[in-house]
């Protein structure tokens, strides 16, 4: 006959190996998942780089349809000047066409996104180079634009920009 101690130090003894199997199955389970978060947040990162680079394209070309299938509906940019615009404001500005541009482009090199879970800020410095009420324009600013997963997709929430820099500054 086996004393009950003997049984005990058995049964724990296989609860210990169980245990251990335990913690290896959740270890190799939580770096799966970290993995699969990392990889979607690129895959996140990459799909609102396109977009957001396809909005500014949508302003270059004054596309209001591209514009309002972007913007959030209850959307906000403010500019370097205080200036508060509303997706109808920019919508209703492209349809218009009150400003021609020639550039509306990102500086090469300067898009960075940033994902936290359904939110993502894209940062960029943007070269303008246009005619608005008949008078030239020509600077760059920085932009950060804040967008949001819904279920319809990534759509653009909020937009901030920088007041044009100086010359000297912008290249």
């Amino acid at each position: 006959m086996t004393s009950f101690a003997s049984h005990t130090r058995d049964f724990i003894q296989v609860v210990s190996g169980n245990g251990k199997l335990i913690l290896m199955l959740t270890a190799l389970a939580l770096s799966t998942a970290t993995a699969e978060l990392n990889a979607s947040s690129e895959e996140d990162a990459k799909t609102v780089a396109a977009l957001d680079t396809k909005y500014q394209a949508a302003v270059k070309s004054n596309d209001a349809a591209t514009i309002d299938q972007i913007l959030a509906d209850d959307f906000i940019l403010v500019n370097g000047r205080g200036k508060v615009s509303s997706k109808t404001d920019l919508i209703e500005s492209a349809r218009k066409k009150e400003v021609t541009y020639e550039r509306q482009d990102e500086e090469a090199g300067t898009q960075k996104v940033r994902v936290w879970g359904d939110t993502a800020v894209v940062t960029a410095l943007l070269w303008i180079k246009a005619a608005q009420g008949g008078k030239p324009i020509d600077y760059k600013l920085w932009f950060s634009d804040t967008y949001v997963r819904t279920p319809a997709g990534w759509r653009y929430v909020f937009g901030q920009a920088s007041i044009p820099l100086p010359k000297a500054e912008s290249k």
